[in-house]
C-alpha cells in the first residue's frame, strides 16, 4: 500500500487545567470542551493583559479508530507544533515528548494501537517559559502564546517507507542542470531490502521525466544518494516566474513495502557575495520586513488560508522580496504560498538574546536539525540562520550549529543575526540588526565598522527602525511621515552602498509583547501594518517600490487638514509613488507638476514626490484637493482628498468570500470608516457590533471600537452553507458580507 494520511482536525476534547502527577486514564468529560485544530489554549485580549494568562498546563484528548486491514502497517502521528512542550500518549502508554514550539515531530504508536476498539491520543502540553527550552531563560520581546496551535495527523506506512527526501537543483544555470537526490529510508523488517524507486518530475504541463534507480534500504534508518542529468529544458524559479516543479518518489519491494513521497522543488542559484546578493546569476537588493506568524486574540493559532495571506500581503501589497521567519520557523503553510508567489526567505532557530545551558543548547541544535529537514526543499528559503538572534559569541555552540547546518545542507549558506559588533563570524554571511538610524543623516553604517573586519564579507541588514520609533496607526501625521521616512532612508542608504545585500525592516505586523517592551500595552507598534494588517504611512513606502505597469501607487502622506501638524499646514508633502509625475489641483485649480526626488534619493527604484512650496498659496480658506499620478504622459491614477470630511459610508471588504469545510478555514474581513471621498476617517470614536449567522463564528469580541478608523474581524468557518457578516456601528450598517463555504 502506498501511505495513508488521516488529518486530525475535529473533535478534540481540551482542559485547560492539568495538574502534573494526574492520572490519564481518570478524567471528567464534564471538565473538556470539544474544540478543533489550530487551537489556542486561550483567547486572548487585544491588549493589556498578562502574559502569563497562557503560561499553564493543558490536556488534549482525542478518540480515533484504525481499521483491522492496516494490521501489520506502522502507524504514526504527526504534529505540525506545539507550544510549548508536548508529552505525548496513546492508551496511556507515553510515546515521546518534544521541547520547542515552532518545529514538526513524530512518533511511532504502532505497537500501542488497538485495531478492534476506539484508541485515545493524549497530548499534555506545558505553555510555561520553561529554562530548558529555546527561546526561554530570560525576557523576549514576542509572545509564544500555547496549545496545539498547527495541524496534526496519523501516518500509516508499509514496514519500510520513505522518511524524508533532499532534493538539490545544481548547475542551474548551465545548460544540462541535474538534480542530487538524497533519499531517506526507515526500514522496520528485519534484514536490508532492495527497493526500487521510481522518480518523476512533474511540471505544470504534466510529467517532465521518469528514471528508475535501485536502492537498497538498511536495517532501521539509511541514506541512498543519486543524481539526475540532463535537465536542459527545466525553467527556473525567480521572483516573477516562480517556476515549481514536483518530484514524485515511488519506492517498492515485492510483498514488502510500497511507498509514495511527493515535495515541491525549484531550480535557482542563490549566492551573497561580498558585493551583494545575487538570484541566478542576477544582482538583486533585498527589500524585506521581518514577520512574527501572531494574530489577535489567538495568537498563533491560525489556519492555512490566514497563513498564505500574509505571504500575499507581503509580496503583492507591501512589494517585497524578501521575508525574515523572526524569531523562529513558522506554518509550512507560509512558506508554500512563498514558494509559489516567489518572495525569498530568511529562517532562523527561536530564540531572543539569552543563551541557556548545555541542555538548552541541545534542544537549540535540534531546533536547527528540525527546522533544515522540514525545509531544505523550499526555493523561497535561501540562507539558514543558526545562531539566537541578537545573542552574544558563543564559539563552541555557534560551531556545533554552523556543522549541522552545512552537514545537512551543503548548497545554502548559513548566518546568525546580531546586535554588536566585531561579532566573531564562523557563518558565511555576517547579518546585524543596525538601528543607527535616529532621523538624522547616518541610515546605516559601512559594514567594516560593524564587523570589525579589514576586508568586506557577505553582509545583510536584518532589522532596522523598529522600537527606534514605534508608531501606532492612529498617531499624529507627522509622526506617521516621519515613520515611513526613516524606512526610506535606510532602504535608500542600503541601495547605494553595493556592499550591503539589503535591509530586513523592523517589522511587517504590530505583535502582542511582554510587560518590558512596547508600549506598555502588551503590544509593539513597530509595524507598517498593525495586528489587523491594516497598512501605516510606511506600508505606503514599500507599496511604491514597483512598476507602475503592474500597479499604480499614489499615497500623499497627509489627511489634508491643516490642523494636524505641529505649527499648521501640511507641508513638506510626501507624496510615496511609482508615477513619473504628479499634478496637483487644490479647488479645482492646478498648482503645479512635481517629480520625484531621483538626485535626492537614488538607492530606491521609486523615490518619493516631496512638495515644499505650492505656488499661488489658497489663503485663509481650505479646498478639496486631488492629484493625479502620470506615466509615460498619461493618467494612470488619481487621489482626492475633501476640505471638509465627515462620515458617509462604513466599508467592508472580504479577503475571500469562499470558504472550505473539510479542513481548518477562515477569512479577514476589513471594515473602514470612510468620508465622502473614501478617505478613512482616523480619529472617530466609533464602535461597531457584528452579527453572524451560518456555519461560521467571530474569531473574538463581538463588539469592538475602531482603531484609527478600522478594524477587521477573523470569521471561522463550521460547517456547510453560508454565512452572512453584519457590522453596525451608530450611524451606519455596513453592506452584509456573505461566505460560502463548500
Amino acid at each position: 500500500m502506498t501511505r495513508t494520511i488521516i488529518n486530525l482536525y475535529k473533535d478534540w476534547k481540551y482542559c485547560s487545567h492539568f495538574n502534573e502527577g494526574t492520572s490519564l486514564n481518570e478524567w471528567d468529560a464534564a471538565e473538556y470542551e470539544s474544540v478543533s485544530l489550530p487551537h489556542t489554549n486561550i483567547m486572548l485580549p487585544y491588549n493589556y493583559f498578562n502574559e502569563t494568562l497562557y503560561q499553564f498546563i493543558s490536556c488534549y484528548r482525542k478518540e480515533f479508530t484504525i481499521q483491522p486491514a492496516y494490521k501489520g502497517k506502522r502507524v504514526f502521528v504527526d504534529f505540525e507544533g506545539v507550544a510549548s512542550y508536548a508529552d505525548v500518549y496513546v492508551n496511556g502508554h507515553n510515546v515521546g515528548d518534544h521541547k520547542g514550539g515552532y518545529t514538526p515531530f513524530s512518533f511511532e504508536i504502532t505497537d500501542c494501537v488497538d485495531y478492534t476498539a476506539s484508541n485515545e491520543l493524549t497530548v499534555v502540553v506545558d505553555s510555561r517559559e520553561r529554562d530548558d527550552i529555546p527561546p526561554f531563560g530570560y525576557e523576549i520581546d514576542y509572545l509564544t502564546y500555547g496549545g496545539i496551535y498547527r495541524e496534526a495527523a496519523l501516518r500509516i506506512v508499509d514496514p519500510i517507507f520513505i522518511e524524508n527526501v533532499f532534493v538539490r537543483a545544481a548547475d542551474v544555470l548551465d545548460e544540462n542542470r541535474k538534480l542530487d537526490i538524497s533519499l531517506f529510508m526507515n526500514n522496520g523488517t528485519a534484514a536490508a531490502e532492495d527497493m526500487l524507486v521510481n522518480v518523476r518530475l512533474k511540471g505544470p504541463e504534466g510529467y517532465l521525466l521518469e528514471r528508475r534507480v535501485n536502492v537498497k534500504a538498511d536495517q532501521g534508518n539509511s541514506r541512498a544518494d543519486f543524481s539526475i542529468s540532463d535537465l536542459g529544458h527545466i525553467q527556473l524559479w525567480d521572483l516573477e516566474h516562480p517556476h515549481l516543479y514536483e518530484i514524485e518518489f515511488e519506492c517498492s519491494a515485492p510483498g514488502v513495502a510500497s511507498d509514495i513521497y511527493t515535495t515541491r522543488i525549484g531550480f535557482r542559484d542563490v549566492a551573497m557575495r561580498e558585493d551583494g546578493f545575487y538570484l541566478n546569476g542576477r544582482n538583486l537588493k533585498l527589500r524585506g520586513l521581518n514577520r512574527h506568524q501572531s494574530f489577535p486574540y489567538v495568537g498563533y493559532a491560525m489556519p492555512e488560508r490566514v497563513q498564505k495571506k500574509d505571504a500575499e500581503l507581503l509580496k503583492y501589497q507591501l512589494k517585497l522580496n524578501v521575508v525574515r521567519t523572526s524569531h523562529y520557523p513558522q506554518s509550512r503553510h507560509f512558506l508554500d504560498r512563498c514558494d509559489e508567489i516567489g518572495l525569498l526567505v530568511f529562517e532562523e532557530i527561536p530564540g531572543w538574546q539569552h543563551i541557556g545551558d548545555e541542555k538548552w543548547k541541545e534542544a537549540a541544535c535540534t531546533h536547527v536539525r528540525e527546522m533544515i529537514e522540514r525545509d531544505w526543499n523550499r526555493p523561497s528559503v535561501f540562507i539558514w540562520g543558526i545562531r539566537i538572534n541578537e545573542s552574544g559569541d558563543d564559539h563552541d555552540f555557534y560551531s556545533e550549529t554552523n556543522r549541522i547546518a552545512h552537514e545537512l545542507d551543503p548548497s545554502r549558506q548559513t548566518t546568525g543575526v546580531r546586535c554588536i559588533t566585531s561579532s566573531e563570524l564562523l557563518e558565511d554571511v555576517y547579518s546585524m540588526n543596525d538601528f543607527i538610524h535616529t532621523g538624522e543623516e547616518i541610515a546605516l553604517r559601512d559594514q567594516k565598522e560593524v564587523t570589525g573586519l579589514d576586508r568586506y564579507v557577505p553582509y545583510l541588514v536584518t532589522e532596522f527602525n523598529g522600537h527606534m520609533y514605534p508608531t501606532k496607526r492612529f498617531d499624529q501625521e507627522e509622526r506617521l511621515v516621519e515613520h515611513a521616512m526613516r524606512h526610506l532612508w535606510v532602504h535608500h542608504a542600503a541601495g547605494k552602498d553595493p556592499h550591503i545585500s539589503g535591509a530586513i525592516g523592523w517589522c511587517a505586523f504590530d505583535y502582542n509583547t511582554h510587560f518590558g517592551f512596547g508600549s506598555g500595552d502588551r503590544i509593539c507598534y513597530h509595524g507598517v501594518m498593525d495586528m489587523f494588517r491594516i497598512p501605516k504611512f510606511a506600508a505606503a513606502f514599500y507599496r511604491s517600490q514597483d512598476d507602475p505597469r503592474k500597479e499604480a501607487v499614489l499615497e500623499p502622506m497627509t489627511l489634508w487638514t491643516r490642523g494636524e501638524r505641529s505649527g499648521g499646514g501640511i507641508r513638506p508633502l510626501v507624496i510615496f509613488t511609482n508615477c513619473d509625475e504628479v499634478l496637483l489641483y487644490i479647488g479645482g485649480t492646478y498648482k503645479g507638476t512635481f517629480k520625484p526626488e531621483r538626485e535626492q534619493y537614488p538607492g530606491v527604484d521609486y523615490p518619493p514626490v516631496v512638495i515644499s512650496r505650492i505656488e499661488g498659496e489658497w489663503g485663509d480658506h481650505w479646498h478639496d484637493a486631488e492629484f493625479a499620478g502620470y506615466v509615460s504622459g498619461k493618467e494612470i491614477i488619481r487621489r482626492k482628498f475633501s476640505r471638509d470630511p465627515v462620515p458617509t459610508k462604513l466599508r467592508a471588504e472580504a479577503d475571500d468570500l469562499e470558504l472550505d469545510s473539510d479542513r481548518p478555514d477562515a477569512t479577514r474581513i476589513v471594515y473602514t470608516l470612510v468620508d465622502q471621498v473614501d478617505n478613512v476617517l482616523p480619529f472617530i470614536p466609533e464602535y461597531i457590533d457584528f452579527t453572524i449567522s451560518g456555519p461560521g463564528e467571530i474569531i473574538g469580541p463581538h463588539r469592538t471600537a475602531l482603531i484609527g478608523g478600522c478594524i477587521a474581524v477573523w470569521i471561522r468557518a463550521q460547517g456547510k452553507g453560508l454565512i452572512t457578516v453584519s457590522a453596525q456601528c451608530s450611524q451606519f450598517r455596513a453592506k452584509d458580507v456573505i461566505i460560502s463555504v463548500r
